[in-house]
């Protein structure tokens, strides 16, 4: 017996009560073999269609949905068709169908022109008639324009629609860009839409954004009233205020993302327009937008004034400014941008590499900052075709620049103050810093107040200095808050908040938080000083030696990136107070302060107590926290004693080298084979075993290189060596009257340092291309007999010298006009002296001159010797007086001029006019020139 259905059954009903009977058994009628197996066969392939097909089937088969409407799915509508006619009988789905039908009659479908709202403006904007404030605003504007053109360069928006970009409108390798509106309570956003969905360029994405706004239902209405996939609305009871856009955006998979305050109307080639610039090579690492602010430059009192300032010529540009007639017609560079910002979704992620200074306000400021500081990124506002309104960044041209011309909270103007006042101090490069690059002699960094304190007394010297000018720029935050930095150097808390060049807190602790990484704070060093030695071109940055690591090398890094030079200068804590002759240079001598590299080279053999004085007094000395390599040069008959003394001593300043000869070379080979220049910069100590020093004689040695040899504005090509000590005697002569300095030049300052045609032997520096230039003389005229050295100089006791290398270096200088500086100081006081003890020349068997040693051991100096000096500081080069070999007043020409009188160097030359001059690479003779 088969399954009968009666006819009068309903086809749901027969269908239910199949399958309960079926199912539950309650009739127990036996079906046919053939009518079952059919049964079993239908059921297991609608099971099966069902796990296929399911996601298909449940959205297909609702009775609200009318298939013919949506896509053609050919192969799942099919199925869907004919399931929904097999299961849901025709009268359930008409009875359905006319259910939704009366539903959809309630409730039609919503269009943008039933929802949508337009913003209404009751005035219109307002222009200046103040003659003279239009006169200064487009001055400063052609100022800015003329600036940037001679720089970066400023296109017309057609000059930059030719140039070419990566970007093709047209074809496959089109630009993502997702659009981000951010809406309150303005009621712009159909206008907003419109004009997008009328892009020459289609856009990717629209997103609506609401973040705790009144208006969440009715934004809603109008973006389900566009019915369009491509627009979204995401919303958040919570206001994420100005910040909370940018945070969106870093969620896109778009290439470029276009944000839009709801005050700006886009025309309808924007897209295209933005899009074409943002691939060029000149503008991919920018920003561009359509309003744009060039913040305050300084005023003639040195302060900074509001960027709300009143009749201020000073307080900036807002561009454009229909107020004042300004319309931007070629491409500016602003300090940031206002209401809209184009930019690559890479480049949003800069926005939050430092936390904001607020979160109520200031995001068009702190990007523009951030992008700067950590990307090297400009912000552009782009040029406009007057005629064209479709190129166009806001095409009402009312709504986005009527606050300008309106009342704005006194608060609000004070916050963003303090944050562009901020922005500027930690390193931003404003239009005013660019067009007014400044110079400065030194940046000061303290990293800690105890660093304040200790860098204090160089700080104070250079400000108080004339002619030099002087920052600090402080940590900040936990490290080392400004006001305390401010109460450590006496001066009042007001200069952290005045808007004056003093000091510069960089609040490092406040931005980077709680780490245990140093990255943060490396990071945040780095990219505040790069800006600020790029604005303000110190010669130097002064820091403590013992300053943070991480620290240390932001700075370094930072002091690098500039290039007109700046050195990073560290000077360990008791140095600071001993180099304040670092502010009396000249600010074209201090980027070199770190070039010179002196090496101490010292001679000895067999006077260990003598070598044991000389090392302790060298260890006592100041030396900057400059390296110094030092060498131990050991003839062959070097004691004992001797070699386990500079085995065992230990050199902190530097590498130490020891050398010893094979065969016996005597004096003249040790000194002058002890030293050899490695380049033009590195300088030469020599110091025989018996010599002592002052703790301040490397501090003198490298005043006078800075002074004297390092300064390009000074050319004494003459100096070949500097002395350490002061003689008593007039040793070239055969009588050797005793001479005094002191008393000799007291008519122009009875301690003024001097110039002289005599090398010192008892502790000297010799400088690297006249060393060359010896070394090929005395290879060129050395003789075992004195007597037959063909120059002999006139009167001089040099003459008969044999075995001694000074007396070569003598006749050099004298033929070629070569002095030595001297220091001169009350009873002879110097930075070396010689204790007169036996050696290769005291009491030798063949030197028959009784030396008395008062007349060469001389007090050393224990103060800080630039008191002393005239005017507390080294004389220029032109005052510093010369004297001959036989210390005799006389010029640097009649110098000259004697040796060429003489007429006995290596090249024949014309004895009135001519003196020898060499290579200074290979020290060669290379012909004569005149010195006339």
């Amino acid at each position: 017996m088969g399954f009968v259905r009666n006819p009068n059954m309903r086809n749901g009903d027969f269908l239910e009560g199949m399958l309960s009977d079926y199912v539950g058994g309650k009739a127990k009628v036996k079906a046919p073999k053939t009518g079952s197996t059919r049964l079993v066969t239908a059921l297991t392939f609608l099971q099966f269609a069902f796990a296929v097909y399911a996601t298909f089937l449940l959205y297909y088969m609702s009775p609200a949905v009318d298939l013919r409407t949506k896509p053609d799915f050919t192969w799942a509508t099919s199925i869907a068709r004919n399931m929904k006619q097999f299961i849901i009988p025709a009268h359930v789905l008409g009875r359905y169908q006319e259910a939704a039908s009366f539903i959809r009659a309630e409730i039609p479908a919503i269009t943008p022109s039933e929802v949508c709202e337009n913003e209404k403006i009751d005035f219109m904007q307002k222009k200046s008639n103040d003659v003279q404030m239009i006169k200064l605003k487009r001055e400063l504007y052609d100022e800015i324009l003329d600036f940037q053109s001679k720089t970066i360069g400023t296109e017309t928006l057609a000059e930059l629609m030719a140039m070419k970009s990566k970007w093709d409108m047209r074809g496959p390798n089109r630009p993502k860009v997702t659009v981000l509106l951010n809406h309150f309570k303005r009621k712009t956003l159909c206008s907003q839409l419109d004009s997008l969905l009328q892009q020459t360029l289609p856009f990717h994405h629209v997103w609506v954004l609401s973040f705790g706004s009144p208006n969440e239902r009715s934004l809603k209405r109008i973006v389900d009233s566009y019915n369009d996939s491509r627009i979204s609305f995401i919303s958040s009871s919570y206001d994420f205020k100005y910040y909370g856009r940018f945070q969106m955006a870093l969620q896109t998979e778009a290439d470029l993302v276009y944000i839009l305050d709801d005050d700006m109307i886009p025309g309808k080639k924007m897209l295209q327009i933005l899009s074409h610039v943002a691939g060029t090579e000149k503008y991919k690492n920018s920003v561009l937008g359509s309003i744009g602010r060039i913040l305050p430059f300084r005023q003639k009192d040195f302060t900074f004034p509001s960027y709300r300032k009143f009749r201020s010529k000073e307080a900036g540009l807002y561009l454009p400014d229909p107020a004042y007639d300004i319309t931007i017609v070629k491409i500016v560079q602003v300090d940031f941008l206002s209401s809209s910002w184009f930019l690559s979704a890479e480049l949003v992620k800069a926005l939050f590499i430092e936390t904001p200074f607020t979160f109520m306000t200031g995001e068009d400021l702190h990007l523009s900052y951030q992008l700067q500081k950590y990307r090297n990124a400009g912000s552009f506002v782009l040029p406009v075709d007057p005629t064209d309104k479709e190129t166009w960044g806001d095409s009402e041209h009312r709504l986005a620049y009527v606050s300008e011309t309106t009342v704005i909270f006194k608060d609000i103007v004070q916050v963003r103050d303090d944050q562009w006042w901020r922005a500027l101090t930690t390193g931003y490069e404003t239009q005013w810093a660019a067009m007014h690059p400044q110079k400065v002699d030194a940046l000061f960094y303290a990293h800690s107040v105890d660093e304040v304190k200790a860098l204090a007394p160089l700080l104070e010297k250079f400000r108080s200095t004339v002619g030099k000018k002087a920052y600090i720029v402080v940590s900040g935050g936990n490290f080392c808050p400004c006001e305390y930095a401010a109460a450590a150097l006496n001066w009042p808390k007001l200069v952290c908040k005045e808007r004056r060049f003093k000091i510069f807190d960089l609040q490092i602790g406040a931005l980077s938080g709680t780490s245990n990484s140093e990255v943060p704070v490396l990071q945040a060093v780095y990219s505040s000083m790069k800006g600020l030695i790029k604005m303000h071109n110190p010669s130097v940055v002064i820091t403590v030696t013992d300053i943070d690591p991480n620290v240390k090398k932001a700075l370094k890094m930072a002091s690098e990136t500039n290039a007109n030079g700046t050195a990073l200068v560290l000077l360990p804590r008791p140095s600071v107070s001993k180099v304040l002759w670092m502010a009396d240079l000249r600010s074209t001598a201090l980027p070199n302060w770190n070039r010179m590299r002196l090496s101490v080279n010292i001679i000895t053999q067999n006077r260990a107590p003598s070598l044991t004085r000389l090392l302790k007094s060298l260890s006592d000395a100041y030396y900057c926290g400059d390296e110094i390599p030092i060498s131990f040069n050991m003839d062959s008959k070097v004691d004992e004693a001797t070699i386990k003394l500079v085995d065992s001593f230990e050199w902190p300043h530097g590498p130490k080298t020891l050398r010893r000869r094979i065969i016996q070379g005597g004096l003249i080979r040790a000194v002058s084979e002890s030293w050899y220049p490695t380049s033009d910069d590195d300088y030469g100590l020599l110091l025989e075993d018996d010599i002592e020093v002052s703790p301040y004689y490397y501090l003198w040695i490298k005043y006078a290189l800075l002074a004297y040899h390092y300064d390009p504005q000074i050319s004494l090509p003459e100096l070949s060596s500097i002395s350490l000590y002061t003689p008593r005697l007039v040793e070239v002569v055969k009588e050797r009257p005793k001479w005094n300095p002191t008393e000799f030049f007291k008519r122009i300052h009875p301690n003024t340092p001097y110039l002289q045609q005599l090398p010192c032997s008892w502790g000297a520096v010799f400088f690297p291309k006249h060393w060359r230039e010896f070394y090929v003389y005395m290879n060129m005229r050395f003789t075992k007999d004195a007597k037959s050295n063909p120059v002999q100089i006139p009167k001089s006791r040099t003459n008969g010298w044999q075995a001694s290398w000074k007396k070569f270096l003598i006749d050099m200088m004298y033929l070629r006009g070569y002095v030595s500086l001297y220091p001169n100081f009350p009873n002879q006081a110097s930075f070396s002296t010689n204790h007169m003890e036996p050696g290769a020349h005291i009491s030798a068997k063949d030197n028959v001159v009784r030396h008395d040693k008062s007349d060469f051991e001389v007090p050393l100096l224990k103060e800080d010797f630039r008191p002393l000096l005239p005017n507390g500081k080294l004389p220029p080069s032109s005052k510093l007086p010369s004297l001959n070999l036989f210390n005799q007043p006389v010029s640097l020409k009649g110098l000259k001029a004697a040796g060429a009188k003489l007429g006995q160097d290596v090249l024949k030359c014309d004895n009135a006019t001519e003196i020898v001059t060499v290579n200074h690479v290979t020290g060669l003779p290379q012909q004569c020139s005149k010195f006339l």
